[in-house]
């Protein structure tokens, strides 16, 4: 990309953004990945149904910063798959799902459920995504080990992408 500005579809000039720089509609994916990750952290210290949990989240404030459909999807999809989440985790992970620490766990859930259906997210985008989560709400070193489950996770689930890379 260059450093000129372009212009949006009404023709308007839009200030170029340079590589690395994300656009309104990734940050407003990371903050769901996030809300959905403290709603399936909820849910297994409070089990309940996700509908209630959702409703719960909509009426935060940090909701109007989110991608409401993707917040949704993640936490409905995530919460109804868990059992089937958790033996894809359990294949990758030297700790079983019932013994990790649950922000890690949600974490996982969450990334194990965008590798497997969300194609259209680049692998990498969800390992970054579950790391940045870990770094900031998980345990110390945390991000280590959820960074090793999901590269494992990725080369099981999207082996195309990952061959792509080499």
């Amino acid at each position: 990309m260059n450093d000129e500005p372009t212009n949006d579809d009404e023709g308007v000039a839009q200030p170029a953004r340079k590589p690395g720089n994300r656009g309104p509609g990734a940050q407003r994916r990371s903050n769901s990945r996030r809300l959905a990750m403290q709603a399936l952290y909820q849910l297994q210290l409070n089990p309940q149904p996700w509908q209630d949990i959702h409703l719960q989240f909509t009426k935060d404030e940090e909701f109007a910063a989110a991608d409401a459909d993707y917040f949704r999807e993640l936490l409905k999809e995530s919460a109804e798959a868990q059992a089937e989440l958790e033996v894809v985790l359990a294949g990758v992970s030297q700790i079983p799902p019932h013994q990790l620490d649950p922000v890690e766990r949600a974490i996982l859930l969450l990334s194990m459920y965008e590798l497997r259906t969300k194609v259209d997210v680049p692998y990498r985008v969800v390992i970054n995504e579950g790391i940045e989560l870990a770094k900031r709400y998980g345990a110390t070193d945390g991000h280590k080990f959820v960074n090793g489950v999901l590269d494992r996770a990725a080369r099981t689930l999207r082996p195309h992408e990952q061959g792509a890379r080499r």
